[in-house]
């Protein structure tokens, strides 16, 4: 099973990104995506950004994700 975590974007420099996932500053690849900015959020894998989501995406997968611990 594979699991994917939702982050928001904080700066973005060519094909990386720091992105804070609940708290946690980090740095990603976003190479896979366009037309990101700061402030979106993705869906990040292996330190992979692999989807843009909603912020209620964002939201939700959080909630699921603290039910589950």
């Amino acid at each position: 099973m594979c699991v994917g975590l939702s982050a928001k974007v904080v700066r973005l420099d060519q094909d990386t990104a720091i992105v804070d996932a609940s708290g946690a500053r980090r740095e990603i690849s976003v190479g896979l995506l366009d037309e990101l900015e700061p402030g979106d959020y993705v869906m990040v894998h292996a330190g992979v950004a692999i989807a843009k989501i909603t912020q209620d995406d964002g939201t939700e997968t959080d909630a699921l994700a603290e039910a589950l611990l």
